[in-house]
């Protein structure tokens, strides 16, 4: 048994635990996302092509075209190409503007609640926001989808060249729009943000996926 810190201004308070499986801290982080539980067939078929959670049903599978990617730096990422254009900008985390709960030294919940993308520390960078325009038509992507997402990755330096590990894939029909991020965080860490119908329909959330 360990006890849990939990700092909110200067107020301190505790409380026990049982110790998680695979860390020697609590991990409270929910699986009900994660790609293998997804209930959705064809959604799940379809990210089978893409995602690492996905690999070993991969096979035979072809990605979907991918919108191109007409601008990335570290903080902001932009695609765009026939009528869509998603648009995703980062923030800086604010340590002091949340309640951060403390086992020992290790970070587990921000506001009460457990985030992904650099699990166990303290997070540098969150998603701000994510914007999508589909043939004119701005598609609401709601804070809830982000908000507990942290440290994205956009680019990373490979001999000199600017690289990225994400992308927005279409499917032909333009039904479904794709947008995959993956992150080094957590052992590799990859979100989707999944629009159907120009509308948003869910995101699939899994970590551990570099092991």
């Amino acid at each position: 048994m360990k006890k849990i810190l939990i700092l909110s201004g200067a107020l301190l308070a505790t409380t026990t635990f049982v110790k998680a499986q695979d860390l020697d801290y609590p991990d409270f982080r929910q699986k009900k996302d994660q790609w293998a539980r997804m209930m959705e067939k064809d959604l799940k078929a379809d990210l089978a092509a893409f995602t690492m959670a996905g690999i070993e049903e991969s096979i035979n599978k072809k990605p979907f075209p991918k919108l191109p990617l007409r601008d990335v730096n570290s903080n902001s990422a932009t695609y765009s190409g026939d009528g869509i254009t998603v648009y995703i900008q980062t923030g800086r985390f604010v340590p002091t503007k949340h309640k951060l709960n403390l086992v020992e030294d290790h970070l587990v919940r921000i506001d009460g609640k457990p985030f992904y993308g650099c699990y166990g520390i303290t997070p540098q960078t969150t998603i701000d926001s994510i914007s999508v325009i589909i043939d004119k038509d701005t598609v609401a992507i709601p804070s809830v989808a982000y908000k507990d997402l942290y440290n994205p990755t956009f680019s990373f330096s490979n001999e000199g060249n600017q690289k990225t590990r994400n992308a927005v894939y279409v499917t032909p029909d333009k039904k479904n729009i794709y947008i995959y991020m993956l992150g080094m965080g957590d052992r590799g860490t990859e979100y989707t943000f999944i629009i159907r119908d120009k509308k948003y329909a869910r995101r699939v959330l899994d970590w551990g996926v570099l092991k």
